[in-house]
Protein backbone atom coordinates (compact mmCIF):
# COMPACT_ATOMS: atom_id res chain seq x y z
CA UNK A 1 0.00 0.00 0.00
CA UNK A 2 2.85 2.39 0.21
CA UNK A 3 2.86 2.71 -3.29
CA UNK A 4 -0.60 4.02 -2.84
CA UNK A 5 -1.71 8.37 -2.90
CA UNK A 6 -3.69 9.42 -0.91
CA UNK A 7 -3.16 13.44 -1.33
CA UNK A 8 -0.74 13.94 -3.68
CA UNK A 9 -1.02 13.27 -7.60
CA UNK A 10 1.33 11.27 -9.53
CA UNK A 11 3.74 13.04 -11.24
CA UNK A 12 3.00 12.39 -15.73
CA UNK A 13 3.52 9.17 -16.58
CA UNK A 14 6.17 7.76 -18.78
CA UNK A 15 3.99 7.01 -21.89
CA UNK A 16 3.57 10.73 -21.64
CA UNK A 17 7.37 11.62 -21.24
CA UNK A 18 7.44 9.87 -24.67
CA UNK A 19 4.80 11.83 -26.36
CA UNK A 20 6.53 15.08 -24.75
CA UNK A 21 9.85 14.73 -26.16
CA UNK A 22 8.75 13.77 -29.51
CA UNK A 23 6.13 15.86 -30.08
CA UNK A 24 7.37 18.21 -32.72
CA UNK A 25 9.63 16.20 -34.33
CA UNK A 26 7.59 15.00 -37.31
CA UNK A 27 6.48 11.75 -35.97
CA UNK A 28 3.50 9.37 -35.25
CA UNK A 29 3.76 8.54 -31.96
CA UNK A 30 0.64 6.33 -30.68
CA UNK A 31 -0.37 6.03 -26.91
CA UNK A 32 -1.54 1.93 -27.26
CA UNK A 33 -4.38 2.67 -24.80
CA UNK A 34 -8.09 2.64 -24.64
CA UNK A 35 -10.24 5.27 -26.48
CA UNK A 36 -9.99 8.58 -25.33
CA UNK A 37 -6.84 8.47 -22.83
CA UNK A 38 -4.94 10.26 -24.95
CA UNK A 39 -6.54 13.11 -24.19
CA UNK A 40 -5.49 13.02 -20.37
CA UNK A 41 -2.20 13.80 -21.63
CA UNK A 42 -3.25 16.56 -24.08
CA UNK A 43 -5.75 18.39 -22.02
CA UNK A 44 -3.55 18.10 -18.48
CA UNK A 45 0.30 17.83 -19.60
CA UNK A 46 1.19 19.31 -23.24
CA UNK A 47 0.71 23.18 -23.21
CA UNK A 48 1.40 22.69 -27.20
CA UNK A 49 -1.70 21.21 -27.76
CA UNK A 50 -3.93 23.54 -29.68
CA UNK A 51 -0.81 25.84 -30.79
CA UNK A 52 1.22 22.98 -32.80
CA UNK A 53 -0.12 20.63 -34.90
CA UNK A 54 1.11 16.97 -34.06
CA UNK A 55 0.78 13.50 -35.17
CA UNK A 56 -0.59 12.06 -31.70
CA UNK A 57 -2.79 9.19 -31.62
CA UNK A 58 -4.43 6.46 -28.99
CA UNK A 59 -4.68 3.16 -29.77
CA UNK A 60 -8.10 3.36 -28.92
CA UNK A 61 -7.54 -0.82 -27.62
CA UNK A 62 -11.15 -2.30 -26.88
CA UNK A 63 -11.64 -4.71 -23.96
CA UNK A 64 -11.26 -7.97 -26.21
CA UNK A 65 -8.29 -6.72 -28.30
CA UNK A 66 -6.51 -6.63 -25.10
CA UNK A 67 -7.68 -9.89 -23.91
CA UNK A 68 -7.38 -11.32 -27.14
CA UNK A 69 -3.60 -10.02 -28.03
CA UNK A 70 -5.38 -8.60 -31.30
CA UNK A 71 -1.94 -6.62 -31.94
CA UNK A 72 -2.42 -7.23 -35.89
CA UNK A 73 -5.51 -4.12 -35.81
CA UNK A 74 -2.99 -2.44 -33.87
CA UNK A 75 -0.19 -3.18 -36.86
CA UNK A 76 -2.93 -2.60 -39.47
CA UNK A 77 -4.22 0.60 -38.02
CA UNK A 78 -0.91 2.24 -37.78
CA UNK A 79 0.03 1.49 -41.34
CA UNK A 80 -2.70 2.73 -43.14
CA UNK A 81 -2.13 6.31 -41.23
CA UNK A 82 1.50 6.21 -41.74
CA UNK A 83 0.66 5.54 -45.52
CA UNK A 84 -1.90 9.04 -45.29
CA UNK A 85 0.15 11.39 -43.22
CA UNK A 86 4.04 9.98 -44.18
CA UNK A 87 5.51 10.68 -40.64
CA UNK A 88 9.43 10.87 -40.17
CA UNK A 89 9.18 7.86 -37.52
CA UNK A 90 6.73 5.82 -35.44
CA UNK A 91 6.49 5.50 -31.86
CA UNK A 92 4.56 3.23 -29.94
CA UNK A 93 4.48 3.63 -25.94
CA UNK A 94 2.45 1.53 -23.59
CA UNK A 95 0.27 2.00 -20.83
CA UNK A 96 -1.05 -0.68 -17.74
CA UNK A 97 -3.25 -2.32 -20.05
CA UNK A 98 -0.42 -3.87 -22.49
CA UNK A 99 1.93 -4.24 -20.08
CA UNK A 100 -0.63 -6.78 -18.10
CA UNK A 101 -1.36 -8.37 -21.00
CA UNK A 102 2.52 -8.66 -22.28
CA UNK A 103 2.24 -6.53 -25.31
CA UNK A 104 5.44 -6.78 -27.29
CA UNK A 105 6.08 -2.72 -28.06
CA UNK A 106 9.45 -3.46 -29.76
CA UNK A 107 8.15 -6.50 -31.75
CA UNK A 108 5.44 -4.46 -33.09
CA UNK A 109 7.41 -1.52 -34.17
CA UNK A 110 9.91 -3.63 -35.93
CA UNK A 111 6.94 -5.24 -37.85
CA UNK A 112 5.34 -1.80 -38.83
CA UNK A 113 8.78 -0.81 -39.53
CA UNK A 114 8.88 -4.05 -42.61
CA UNK A 115 5.46 -3.15 -43.85
CA UNK A 116 6.19 0.71 -43.98
CA UNK A 117 9.67 1.26 -44.11
CA UNK A 118 9.68 4.38 -42.03
CA UNK A 119 11.80 3.85 -38.76
CA UNK A 120 9.50 2.67 -35.83
CA UNK A 121 10.49 2.70 -32.20
CA UNK A 122 8.02 0.67 -29.26
CA UNK A 123 8.76 1.88 -25.87
CA UNK A 124 7.59 -0.78 -22.94
CA UNK A 125 6.30 2.20 -21.10
CA UNK A 126 3.74 0.34 -18.54
CA UNK A 127 2.33 4.07 -16.91
CA UNK A 128 3.88 2.90 -13.76
CA UNK A 129 6.95 5.40 -14.02
CA UNK A 130 7.65 9.02 -14.33
CA UNK A 131 7.86 10.92 -17.09
CA UNK A 132 11.57 10.72 -16.67
CA UNK A 133 12.28 7.07 -17.71
CA UNK A 134 10.15 7.52 -20.87
CA UNK A 135 11.15 10.63 -22.19
CA UNK A 136 14.87 9.43 -21.30
CA UNK A 137 14.80 6.76 -23.28
CA UNK A 138 12.52 8.14 -26.32
CA UNK A 139 15.08 11.16 -26.87
CA UNK A 140 17.86 8.55 -26.43
CA UNK A 141 16.57 6.19 -28.85
CA UNK A 142 15.65 8.99 -31.28
CA UNK A 143 19.52 10.19 -31.40
CA UNK A 144 21.13 6.42 -31.62
CA UNK A 145 18.60 6.17 -35.20
CA UNK A 146 19.52 9.70 -36.72
CA UNK A 147 22.19 11.77 -35.23
CA UNK A 148 24.77 11.14 -38.01
CA UNK A 149 27.35 8.76 -36.98
CA UNK A 150 30.56 10.68 -39.18
CA UNK A 151 29.68 14.01 -37.75
CA UNK A 152 32.84 15.18 -35.46
CA UNK A 153 32.85 18.11 -32.85
CA UNK A 154 33.33 21.69 -34.52
CA UNK A 155 35.64 23.30 -32.40
CA UNK A 156 33.92 26.24 -32.30
CA UNK A 157 32.22 26.56 -29.15
CA UNK A 158 29.03 24.32 -30.23
CA UNK A 159 26.97 23.04 -27.74
CA UNK A 160 23.34 21.09 -27.32
CA UNK A 161 20.71 21.61 -24.31
CA UNK A 162 19.36 18.06 -23.40
CA UNK A 163 16.39 17.65 -21.95
CA UNK A 164 14.16 20.16 -23.05
CA UNK A 165 10.63 19.29 -22.88
CA UNK A 166 7.17 21.35 -21.43
CA UNK A 167 6.59 18.53 -18.57
CA UNK A 168 9.44 20.31 -17.02
CA UNK A 169 10.28 23.79 -18.72
CA UNK A 170 6.97 24.50 -19.93
CA UNK A 171 6.39 27.09 -22.57
CA UNK A 172 7.03 30.52 -20.93
CA UNK A 173 10.20 30.95 -22.30
CA UNK A 174 12.58 29.28 -20.21
CA UNK A 175 14.50 27.32 -23.14
CA UNK A 176 14.76 30.46 -25.29
CA UNK A 177 16.08 32.20 -21.87
CA UNK A 178 19.00 29.24 -21.77
CA UNK A 179 19.75 29.56 -25.44
CA UNK A 180 20.12 33.74 -24.85
CA UNK A 181 22.64 32.99 -21.89
CA UNK A 182 24.70 30.82 -23.77
CA UNK A 183 24.52 32.74 -27.06
CA UNK A 184 25.24 35.87 -25.10
CA UNK A 185 28.65 33.98 -23.56
CA UNK A 186 30.23 32.93 -26.53
CA UNK A 187 28.09 29.83 -27.20
CA UNK A 188 26.96 28.57 -30.27
CA UNK A 189 23.61 26.35 -29.33
CA UNK A 190 22.92 23.54 -31.84
CA UNK A 191 19.87 22.18 -30.75
CA UNK A 192 17.71 22.42 -27.86
CA UNK A 193 16.53 18.82 -27.59
CA UNK A 194 13.56 18.17 -28.34
CA UNK A 195 11.76 21.89 -28.03
CA UNK A 196 12.17 24.96 -30.81
CA UNK A 197 14.51 22.99 -32.67
CA UNK A 198 14.95 21.68 -36.04
CA UNK A 199 15.32 18.29 -37.73
CA UNK A 200 18.75 19.29 -39.30
CA UNK A 201 20.37 20.19 -35.75
CA UNK A 202 18.74 16.32 -34.62
CA UNK A 203 20.86 14.90 -37.16
CA UNK A 204 23.93 17.40 -36.65
CA UNK A 205 23.64 16.46 -32.21
CA UNK A 206 27.16 15.17 -32.94
CA UNK A 207 28.82 18.22 -33.72
CA UNK A 208 28.61 19.56 -30.15
CA UNK A 209 31.64 20.34 -28.56
CA UNK A 210 29.83 19.65 -25.36
CA UNK A 211 26.09 18.83 -23.77
CA UNK A 212 24.34 20.44 -21.27
CA UNK A 213 21.67 18.71 -19.98
CA UNK A 214 19.23 20.11 -18.25
CA UNK A 215 16.74 17.65 -17.12
CA UNK A 216 17.17 13.67 -16.23
CA UNK A 217 15.25 13.31 -19.34
CA UNK A 218 18.71 14.12 -21.49
CA UNK A 219 20.84 12.44 -19.51
CA UNK A 220 20.61 8.76 -21.63
CA UNK A 221 21.23 11.11 -24.78
CA UNK A 222 24.21 12.89 -22.92
CA UNK A 223 26.01 9.34 -22.46
CA UNK A 224 25.17 8.45 -26.04
CA UNK A 225 26.58 11.38 -27.49
CA UNK A 226 30.02 11.15 -25.41
CA UNK A 227 30.55 7.21 -25.87
CA UNK A 228 30.16 7.85 -29.79
CA UNK A 229 31.40 11.31 -30.24
CA UNK A 230 33.46 12.21 -27.44
CA UNK A 231 31.61 15.31 -26.45
CA UNK A 232 31.37 15.66 -22.43
CA UNK A 233 28.64 16.70 -20.78
CA UNK A 234 27.47 18.97 -17.94
CA UNK A 235 24.30 18.49 -15.81
CA UNK A 236 22.58 21.55 -14.59
CA UNK A 237 20.34 24.49 -14.99
CA UNK A 238 21.72 27.92 -15.33
CA UNK A 239 19.31 29.46 -12.79
CA UNK A 240 20.07 33.20 -10.36
CA UNK A 241 23.09 34.96 -11.80
CA UNK A 242 25.66 33.24 -9.45
CA UNK A 243 25.05 29.90 -10.52
CA UNK A 244 24.58 30.98 -13.86
CA UNK A 245 28.18 31.80 -13.92
CA UNK A 246 29.35 28.68 -12.05
CA UNK A 247 27.20 26.71 -14.77
CA UNK A 248 28.73 29.24 -18.05
CA UNK A 249 32.24 28.74 -16.21
CA UNK A 250 32.01 25.01 -15.94
CA UNK A 251 31.10 24.65 -19.56
CA UNK A 252 33.75 26.45 -20.72
CA UNK A 253 36.46 24.35 -17.93
CA UNK A 254 34.59 21.21 -20.02
CA UNK A 255 35.68 22.41 -23.29
CA UNK A 256 39.13 22.66 -22.70
CA UNK A 257 39.09 19.07 -21.20
CA UNK A 258 38.73 19.68 -17.72
CA UNK A 259 37.17 17.87 -14.58
CA UNK A 260 34.22 19.91 -13.46
CA UNK A 261 31.58 18.77 -10.35
CA UNK A 262 29.32 21.78 -9.50
CA UNK A 263 26.88 19.55 -6.98
CA UNK A 264 29.34 18.95 -4.33
CA UNK A 265 27.76 18.46 -0.40
CA UNK A 266 27.52 21.89 0.88
CA UNK A 267 27.28 20.25 4.81
CA UNK A 268 26.90 16.98 6.44
CA UNK A 269 24.16 18.45 8.69
CA UNK A 270 20.31 18.06 7.11
CA UNK A 271 18.58 21.48 6.63
CA UNK A 272 15.50 22.64 7.86
CA UNK A 273 14.73 23.60 4.59
CA UNK A 274 14.16 21.79 1.00
CA UNK A 275 13.01 21.53 -1.90
CA UNK A 276 11.03 19.06 -3.79
CA UNK A 277 11.09 18.13 -7.51
CA UNK A 278 13.45 17.21 -10.38
CA UNK A 279 16.65 15.94 -9.58
CA UNK A 280 18.82 18.88 -12.14
CA UNK A 281 16.57 21.29 -11.77
CA UNK A 282 16.01 21.14 -7.71
CA UNK A 283 19.43 20.67 -6.94
CA UNK A 284 20.32 23.83 -9.23
CA UNK A 285 18.05 25.82 -8.06
CA UNK A 286 19.41 24.28 -4.10
CA UNK A 287 22.90 25.79 -5.51
CA UNK A 288 20.93 29.09 -6.48
CA UNK A 289 19.70 29.40 -3.43
CA UNK A 290 22.74 28.94 -1.71
CA UNK A 291 25.47 31.16 -3.52
CA UNK A 292 22.71 34.10 -3.40
CA UNK A 293 20.87 33.81 -0.11
CA UNK A 294 23.39 31.38 1.95
CA UNK A 295 20.54 29.15 2.76
CA UNK A 296 20.84 25.27 2.25
CA UNK A 297 18.42 23.51 0.79
CA UNK A 298 17.89 20.19 1.08
CA UNK A 299 16.49 18.12 -2.26
CA UNK A 300 13.40 15.62 -2.25
CA UNK A 301 13.09 13.53 -5.32
CA UNK A 302 9.88 12.24 -6.41
CA UNK A 303 10.68 11.62 -10.27
CA UNK A 304 14.09 9.70 -10.30
CA UNK A 305 16.28 8.05 -8.13
CA UNK A 306 19.85 10.26 -9.91
CA UNK A 307 23.28 9.96 -9.48
CA UNK A 308 23.79 13.67 -8.05
CA UNK A 309 21.87 13.40 -5.05
CA UNK A 310 23.42 14.60 -2.34
CA UNK A 311 24.32 12.84 1.65
CA UNK A 312 21.26 14.46 2.48
CA UNK A 313 19.12 14.49 -0.58
CA UNK A 314 16.87 12.11 -0.85
CA UNK A 315 14.88 10.03 -3.61
CA UNK A 316 10.97 10.17 -2.65
CA UNK A 317 8.86 7.93 -5.01
CA UNK A 318 5.97 7.34 -2.21
CA UNK A 319 3.79 9.65 -0.91
CA UNK A 320 4.44 8.36 2.53
CA UNK A 321 8.68 8.95 1.93
CA UNK A 322 7.55 12.64 1.33
CA UNK A 323 5.58 12.96 4.72
CA UNK A 324 8.79 11.06 6.30
CA UNK A 325 11.44 13.51 4.76
CA UNK A 326 9.52 16.91 5.52
CA UNK A 327 9.60 15.88 9.48
CA UNK A 328 11.43 18.67 11.07
CA UNK A 329 11.40 21.28 8.04
CA UNK A 330 10.27 24.90 8.49
CA UNK A 331 10.11 25.76 4.88
CA UNK A 332 9.50 24.00 1.20
CA UNK A 333 9.70 25.37 -2.41
CA UNK A 334 7.70 22.90 -4.47
CA UNK A 335 4.93 22.59 -6.43
CA UNK A 336 1.65 24.60 -4.80
CA UNK A 337 0.32 20.57 -4.68
CA UNK A 338 2.43 20.02 -1.92
CA UNK A 339 0.84 22.21 -0.13
CA UNK A 340 -2.09 19.69 0.69
CA UNK A 341 0.91 17.68 3.27
CA UNK A 342 2.56 20.69 4.81
CA UNK A 343 0.90 21.66 8.39
CA UNK A 344 0.63 25.34 9.27
CA UNK A 345 4.37 25.89 10.63
CA UNK A 346 5.62 25.40 7.36
CA UNK A 347 6.46 28.40 5.52
CA UNK A 348 5.77 26.98 1.81
CA UNK A 349 7.20 29.01 -1.72
CA UNK A 350 5.54 28.10 -5.00
CA UNK A 351 7.53 26.53 -7.61
CA UNK A 352 5.45 24.86 -10.39
CA UNK A 353 5.89 22.09 -12.04
CA UNK A 354 4.44 21.22 -15.27
CA UNK A 355 4.79 17.54 -14.76
CA UNK A 356 3.47 17.79 -11.49
CA UNK A 357 -0.05 19.57 -11.54
CA UNK A 358 -0.35 19.55 -15.40
CA UNK A 359 -2.59 22.95 -16.46
CA UNK A 360 -3.27 23.94 -12.90
CA UNK A 361 -0.69 26.73 -12.46
CA UNK A 362 0.83 26.85 -15.67
CA UNK A 363 0.34 30.41 -15.52
CA UNK A 364 2.45 30.78 -12.76
CA UNK A 365 5.31 28.55 -13.77
CA UNK A 366 8.08 30.61 -12.95
CA UNK A 367 11.12 31.34 -15.41
CA UNK A 368 14.39 31.57 -13.17
CA UNK A 369 17.07 31.20 -15.82
CA UNK A 370 19.80 34.08 -14.99
CA UNK A 371 17.54 35.29 -12.14
CA UNK A 372 16.16 33.68 -9.39
CA UNK A 373 14.75 36.88 -7.61
CA UNK A 374 11.10 35.34 -7.81
CA UNK A 375 11.54 32.95 -5.35
CA UNK A 376 14.59 34.21 -3.02
CA UNK A 377 12.70 37.65 -2.20
CA UNK A 378 10.36 35.31 -0.50
CA UNK A 379 12.37 32.98 1.71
Amino acid sequence: MKQTSRILSTYSADAFGVASSLFELGGMVIIHDASGCNSTYTTHDEPRWYDMDSMLFVSAISEIEAIMGDDNKLISDIVIEAQKFHPRFIAIAGTPIPAMTGFDAESVAMQIESETGIPSFGFSTTGMHTYISGADKALAALAERFAKKDATPSKDHRINILGCTPLDFSTNGQVESMVKLLTDHGWHVNCTYAMNTSWESVENLGTADVNLVVSATGRATAHFLKETFGAPYLEAVPYGKDFSKKVIDALEMLYQGQEVSLFENVSEASSDACIIGEEIASLSLANALFLETGRRFDVLCPTNEGPLLRTNDHYTPYEEDIIENLSGRNLVISDPTYRNILTDKVRAVDWPHEACSGRIYRKYILNLIGDISDISEKL
